[in-house]
């Protein structure tokens, strides 16, 4: 299996409207005399490449540190979107996956309800989007 690493660069990349832009700060540096280089981060934690656990929408569900690695790591589609993903879209993707546990999405898209309630009746491990 080959892997992809999907990740977004977190300094410059994409921010939600009103989350805090992520911040890297200097503590102590070894060029300017100290005895140690050390560097701290600030950033909200629904910034860059990062997952909606089930928690994030529904009281009572999972939190990422639940949901192990199984979702995130195996064979994924890939599908092209822009606009928004109706029901019909998804069952069309769906048919195209053949069968793959983890879809995503690249493009501008916009999943709807009924997008989403298609791809949660099959049980897809993970439904990924690149856009916010």
């Amino acid at each position: 299996m080959k892997l992809y690493d999907i990740s977004q660069e977190i300094l410059s990349c994409k921010i939600y409207p009103g989350d805090p832009k992520p911040e890297r700060k200097t503590l102590s540096s070894t060029e300017k005399g100290d005895l140690y280089n050390l560097t701290a981060f600030s950033m909200c934690a629904h910034n860059g490449t990062h997952v909606d656990a089930p928690f994030h929408f529904l009281p009572g569900g999972k939190t990422v540190e639940q949901l192990g690695l199984e979702p995130f790591v195996g064979e994924c589609f890939l599908a092209r979107q822009e606009g928004t993903l109706t029901g019909d879209d998804a069952r069309a993707i769906l048919q195209k996956a053949n069968g793959a546990g983890r879809i995503l999405i690249g493009g501008d898209a916009t999943v709807t309800l009924p997008a989403a309630e298609i791809f949660a009746e099959v049980g897809l491990l993970l439904l990924g989007v690149e856009s916010q």
